[in-house]
């Protein structure tokens, strides 16, 4: 395992982010070009375009995944019938692939025999819903595709640290006349830290990585609407034959999880370090 984890993963990378300084093309060329290439990415609308809907759909996707995945957790942990049967559905979009969750979220959304017409064959001549159809709103489209799919899964953790907290702590705030949601907010959350650090581990990765969905639903569009980081990196290393910029643009995503990553591990395992 130390021999992949330097030879595969380090090594990988330090040789990505060397060549992303080259002039590589379709073959990598030991070529040096400075920061030709980091400055060809920054000035291409493109990329621009593809790290502000990262933003976006990362935001949105971290917050409603959390809040939605506590929620459900919560009624779920309230020891209701068919519990077994609403995990078992709640759950069930996690074990699709990303292109079959895209394909069929591409075909919900299709105003011409998705949700849209559905609503206006009830009567609602005037509902218009075809987000992935308005460049406005494309996005949006892909993060509805994204939280269906990857709540289940939060929900799922958060669960399992609901029920791992000790019932007496709730036997006390009742006693005390604690209202639920105080109870939740001020007692229950900070207890539930590790868990929410692991979901925010799995979701950022999600966001990071995001390209299956984006290919099914849109292929990046409409025009470059919904482009994203991990697909303009595919698109110039294989479809574009330009190694050079595929490096930049993965050297660069590589860069925004470490300022996210590199802080994190160092307050979290540097004070249980000192502890």
């Amino acid at each position: 395992m130390v021999l992949t984890a330097l030879v595969v993963f380090l090594g990988g990378t330090v040789w990505t982010v060397v060549y992303s300084f080259t002039s590589s093309r379709m073959l990598p060329r030991a070529e040096f070009v400075g920061l030709e290439q980091y400055d060809r990415l920054w000035s291409t609308r493109r990329w621009v375009i593809s790290i502000e809907n990262l933003a976006i759909y990362g935001l949105c996707s971290l917050v409603f995944s959390l809040v939605i995945g506590f929620v459900l957790a919560a009624l779920l942990d309230q020891k209701i019938r068919y519990e077994n049967a609403f995990r078992t559905i709640l759950l069930y979009p996690f074990a699709l692939s990303f292109i079959v969750t895209g394909l069929v979220w591409q075909w919900i959304l299709d105003p011409e025999f998705g949700l849209q017409s559905i609503i206006r064959g009830l009567g609602f001549e005037n509902f218009t819903f075809d987000p992935l159809y308005n460049p406005d709103i494309a996005i949006f489209g892909i993060l509805i595709a994204g939280l269906w799919q990857g709540t289940g899964l939060i929900m799922i953790l958060m669960l399992a640290g609901l029920r791992g907290i000790d019932g007496e702590i709730w036997k006390a705030s009742r006693v005390d006349g604690i209202p639920a949601w105080k109870t939740y907010l001020f007692i229950i959350v900070p207890m539930m830290r590790p868990v929410f650090i692991t979901a925010l581990v799995l979701i950022t990765s999600g966001i990071v990585k995001l390209y299956d969905l984006v290919v099914a639903q849109t292929g990046g569009g409409p025009g470059i609407a919904t482009e994203v980081p991990a697909k303009y990196v595919y698109d110039y290393m294989f479809g574009g034959q330009n190694l050079g910029q595929g490096f930049a643009a993965s050297t660069m995503m590589l860069l925004a999880v470490a300022i996210v990553v590199i802080p994190w591990a160092m307050l979290e395992f540097g004070g249980k370090r000192r502890g």
